[in-house]
């Protein structure tokens, strides 16, 4: 059964899902995050601008299937397609499609969101 959790008052929603993939990474737990094209691009840029010693290994879905498999991290709109199984990361409004594929759903909630 999918386990999902919750995690709220997060004052930059993209900024705290950083953090979470990367405690994920170090933790070797393999993470597919979703939502709309926008934010998944939004999400990637704050990814690469980390610290170094804050990098987190991953790719956007449109990448080469060799590089989605040895991506720790990889960002989906849909995550039926992610080889990745441990936890989703949902930054839609919506539970995707597929969630009960997952071991862990987090659902991320900005104090911005109603």
């Amino acid at each position: 059964m999918t386990q999902v959790a919750f995690h709220f008052n997060a004052p930059d929603k993209l900024a705290y899902v950083c953090r979470l993939v990367r405690k994920a990474a170090r933790q070797d737990a393999r993470v597919t995050v979703t939502g709309d094209a926008d934010t998944l691009l939004r999400l990637d840029r704050q990814l690469w601008a980390l610290a170094p010693s804050d990098f987190v290994g991953h790719c956007l879905g449109d990448a080469d299937e060799e590089i989605l498999r040895a991506s720790p991290t990889v960002l989906v709109q849909d995550p039926r397609t992610s080889p990745n199984r441990d936890v989703l990361v949902n930054l839609g409004n919506v539970l995707p499609e597929g969630f009960a594929q997952y071991a862990r759903v987090v659902e991320v909630v900005s104090q911005a969101d109603e």
